[in-house]
């Protein structure tokens, strides 16, 4: 004979997205209270694993891995209450069941699966640039048409009054055929820019277009013939009728957006273009190769502020990666001064200067830096996630996750590196549930990640989880200084001494090793088993 049923200790609110025991908010993060929702909303029905993902990660395409976390994150909550462990049945190739006490859920307006909430547009006239289509251009070039598209958002990006959207995000549509309208809706914008490009070895042909993402009409077209030496003038006069086309932004047309020095040679022109494609692979072949060609250009234009501040950046871009520079921060520093006294408006070289003056601590000038970066270009995302890395070495986490939010919104599809700055943040915050569902968004996990989730997921008492992702940090960190030539460590704590150095605070670099010694850093147990490459 059943028992009497049982007064369910739990509330969920859905609205704070927060689940309480009796009065007391549990420590879990929001994904897991969709999936629970979702579950208690369906209980005692089956739950597919499609149906719990869409509820978390609306919109998102994650490993499956990510739901089962959170599964095990409920269970562990739900194990603390008699027979609780049983309250969440596995149904093997199908997915979930709640079969636990009924859960109250108060505020609750709508059923939990809905539609992906798309970005919202902010309150000026936003726009994205699409990559453009190569004609008869071969695979070889496609450098070419990319980097003139980069060009053209960074001079429609120095305009305060439009919201534009970075390169990484727009270049997710790169090579596939677009719906403007979804778009439009997938990243926030009410405008969208496309074209194509037709190059030869003298001549240039450029056909561009301005759309309405919500309406899908056409605001305005042009098509550019001109010789290849004019593309620095074709960027200025496409980002100039883009402007002066939008509402209620024809006074900003005639500005001078064409303020960058750029160079009269098109092979050095070539060579930054070529190089910025080497750097982007963020591995030391990558830089090393990259500053080649920013030199190649140097050497054909002395005066080519950005290849200058390119070099500087290979070295910069290295230290933080912990790669060996093959270039002293000294030298790094002639190059990027001699940059910013041939184009001291460069919002990239003062974005470049600031990491530099971080890394030789002189943090006074790197703030007044990044500042000077993000007045010249208030839409540059890269420059706002980085300022908000740099903010939590300082101690300033809660400053940190305002610009982090900015860079997103910028930035809709980011790089994976943004969801590092963003947990590390997080993690400054005692806000470690937040932190692992972050790096959960991560298309793949750096070494670092896999450290920082294993110092977050020791600290609420996932003692498992942090051994496993502490494996895969000190097998990585193993890994990167052998490729790098240079000794392991004999005490595994040591693998994060350059990473911990960084905090300005000695309580900041406490907090991150003590997360690292509760996952298991620093035994022989972990040691043992990392260093199988």
């Amino acid at each position: 004979m059943a028992g009497a049923p049982q007064v369910c200790p739990f509330r969920l609110d859905a609205k704070a997205e927060i689940l309480f025991l009796g009065t007391e908010p549990v420590a879990l993060g929001r994904r897991a209270v969709a999936l629970l929702r979702l579950l208690v909303e369906r209980a005692g029905t089956p739950v597919s694993k499609e149906m719990l993902i869409e509820a978390a990660w609306p919109g998102l395409a994650i490993e499956e891995s990510n739901l089962t976390v959170q599964i095990a994150a409920l269970r562990r909550v739900f194990g603390e209450q008699p027979d609780g462990v049983n309250w969440i049945e596995t149904l093997r190739g199908h997915g979930y069941r709640y079969v636990g006490s009924p859960i109250p859920i108060a505020n609750a307006f709508g059923p939990s699966v809905r539609a992906h909430s798309a970005p919202a547009q902010p309150d000026k006239p936003s726009v994205a640039v699409l990559p453009f289509l190569e004609l008869g251009i071969g695979t070889d070039h496609e450098y070419f048409t990319d980097g003139m598209v980069e060009d053209i958002i960074t001079t429609l990006s120095r305009f305060r009054s439009l919201f534009v959207i970075a390169r990484n995000s727009s270049f997710v549509y790169k090579g596939k055929t677009v719906d403007i309208k979804q778009v439009g809706r997938e990243l926030g914008v009410r405008y969208v820019v496309e074209g194509s490009v037709r190059k030869t070895d003298r001549e240039l042909r450029v056909a561009v277009q301005l759309v309405d993402a919500e309406s899908g009409y056409q605001l305005w077209s042009e098509r550019y013939d001109r010789e290849l030496a004019d593309v620095f003038a074709v960027q200025d006069e496409i980002a100039r009728a883009v402007v002066s086309t939008l509402p209620g932004r024809l006074e900003d047309a005639g500005r001078d957006i064409a303020i960058r020095k750029q160079t009269s040679s098109m092979t050095a022109y070539d060579f930054v273009l070529l190089g910025n494609e080497q750097w982007r692979r963020l591995n030391r072949n990558g830089l090393v190769e990259a500053r080649e060609r920013f030199r190649s250009a140097v050497a054909l234009d002395q005066n080519y502020a950005r290849a200058h501040a390119n070099i500087a950046w290979t070295t910069v871009c290295a230290a933080f990666l912990e790669m060996p520079a093959g270039m002293s921060l000294h030298d790094a520093l002639r190059e990027i001064e001699t940059a910013l006294d041939l184009d001291d408006s460069d919002a990239w070289s003062h974005g470049v200067f600031a990491q530099l003056l971080f890394l030789r601590k002189e943090d006074g000038r790197a703030e007044m830096h990044f500042n000077r970066a993000l007045a010249l270009n208030p839409n540059d995302a890269d420059v706002a996630a980085v300022f908000a890395n740099i903010l939590v070495y300082w101690g300033r986490w809660r400053e940190a996750l305002e610009w982090i939010g900015t860079a997103k919104r910028l930035n809709p599809f980011p790089p994976n590196l943004y969801h590092w700055y963003h947990a590390l943040a997080l993690y400054s915050g005692r806000q470690y549930q937040d932190a692992i569902e972050v790096l959960q968004g991560a298309r793949s996990l750096h070494c670092w990640s896999y450290g920082l989730r294993a110092a977050c997921h020791a600290r609420i008492g996932m003692f498992d989880a942090a051994r496993s992702d502490l494996n895969w940090f000190v097998r990585e960190r193993h890994r990167e200084l052998h490729e790098n030539g240079e000794p392991v460590p004999l005490d595994d704590l040591d693998l994060a001494g350059r990473r911990v150095d960084r905090y300005r605070h000695a309580a900041d670099r406490r907090h991150l090793l003590d997360g690292l010694r509760k996952a298991g850093l620093g035994t022989m147990s972990i040691s043992s088993k990392a260093c199988e490459y």
